[in-house]
């Protein structure tokens, strides 16, 4: 059974998980709930109040092994099965945990083919969807309350390959278009966003609740770039570590890169650094009020999270996004990514820079063909 969820507002996908987990609980079945992302995952415990993992976590990935634990011998013990952002999941992935599925359970996956594929090989859920022998329930109505917001308006413009709606006059707008084609001020603008206007403005705290996401790690505008630019304008503490081409200082926001289940830390986990020991060699770093302590030799594990690239905030909601678009950008606009980086945001979304990049992307969506034969293989069988 598979959800694709074309971008319902936050409201209609709580509805969606509380309804189903709600009948399911009355009938006395056991109900699991995972995602590919510990943010995904954290995401589906606040929506729920239900306990949710990751997918490996799930399947008790063993290093010992070499494996996971959970598998065609050693079933998962439920009836229903959930999982989110299942648009994430690789054919790695889903084999191993469609192998570990009981014949007997239920099976929903939710997820949203239009935004970024994943990160490995295949595409399993579209595959899944235009094999036309799964169930398929799409969300893509817009209910009155939502039609207030222009996140929500203005993704589906996306979506469909539409110019969103750029002009506003309101001052309880939450979607923004700042024309600029030279980098550089497009550099300069998002720095006092992110430190003066959306604080002074909407009351945001820059570091908590702003989240600036690029197409590239490279360029004036690259993740690389904007997060040396962001750390000089928000972070004064001359207490830091240099580690590689990063320097990393008390009150930093950093994410983990990796996941590792020996600090129960997992891949895009956004933390900020608390304290730096040079006497002990290592950093301690808060993710979500949980202290992790981190050894010197361990910092390869986190980067600067000022700015973050748009594929690794699948998975990720944040309050306030800023996205910055320039031509240099040109070899990776596209719909998706676009349309990727905007449903990131919650509360307010401003892009800055060229409308004319804007467009490219919006208008291309040419996505780099993946050769699969996973639904011509349902469909034989």
């Amino acid at each position: 059974m598979s959800t694709s969820d074309e971008l319902s507002s936050s409201d209609t996908s709580t509805f969606a998980f509380f309804a189903i987990i709600k009948s399911c609980y009355s009938l006395g079945t056991k109900i699991l709930l995972a995602a590919p992302t510990g943010r995904a995952a954290k995401r589906m415990v606040e929506t729920t109040g239900h306990k949710a993992v990751t997918i490996h976590r799930l399947l008790e990935y063993s290093f010992a092994k070499g494996g996971f634990v959970k598998n065609d011998k050693k079933k998962l013990n439920c009836g229903l099965l959930i999982i989110d952002e299942a648009s994430m999941i690789d054919t790695v992935l889903m084999h191993h945990l469609l192998k570990a599925v009981p014949l007997s359970a239920i099976l929903i996956l939710v997820g949203d083919v239009n935004q970024l594929p994943s990160v490995g090989a295949g595409s399993v859920l579209k595959d899944i969807i235009d094999s036309g022998l799964i169930y398929v329930a799409e969300l893509n109505e817009i209910f009155r309350q939502a039609r207030e917001s222009l996140i929500i308006v203005n993704a589906h413009k996306i979506n469909r390959g539409i110019i969103p709606e750029l002009k506003n006059s309101s001052s309880k707008a939450d979607f923004y278009f700042i024309e600029k084609n030279d980098p550089e001020k497009v550099l300069d603008i998002i720095v006092t966003l992110v430190k003066e206007r959306i604080p002074k403005k909407f009351g945001f705290d820059p570091l908590r609740d702003i989240q600036v996401l690029t197409p590239m790690h490279n360029g004036v505008v690259g993740s690389r770039n904007l997060n040396i630019k962001l750390q000089e304008a928000l972070n004064l503490s001359k207490i830091s570590v240099n580690y590689g081409q990063n320097s990393f200082r008390i009150n930093d926001k950093v994410m983990q890169i990796k996941n590792n289940y020996d600090k129960n830390v997992f891949n895009g986990d956004l933390g900020h650094i608390d304290a730096i020991c040079h006497e002990k060699s290592e950093i301690v770093i808060n993710f979500e009020g949980i202290l992790v302590s981190y050894e010197f030799s361990e910092l390869d594990e986190i980067v600067l999270a000022y700015a973050a690239s748009i594929h690794k905030s699948q998975g990720s909601e944040y309050s306030v996004v800023i996205i910055p678009l320039v031509l240099q950008h040109y070899i990776l606009l596209q719909k998706n990514l676009i349309y990727t980086g905007v449903t990131r945001g919650k509360k307010l979304v401003i892009i800055v820079g060229s409308k004319k990049a804007l467009i490219i992307g919006i208008k291309n969506n040419k996505i780099a063909t993946r050769c699969t034969y996973l639904k011509n293989r349902l469909q034989e069988s």
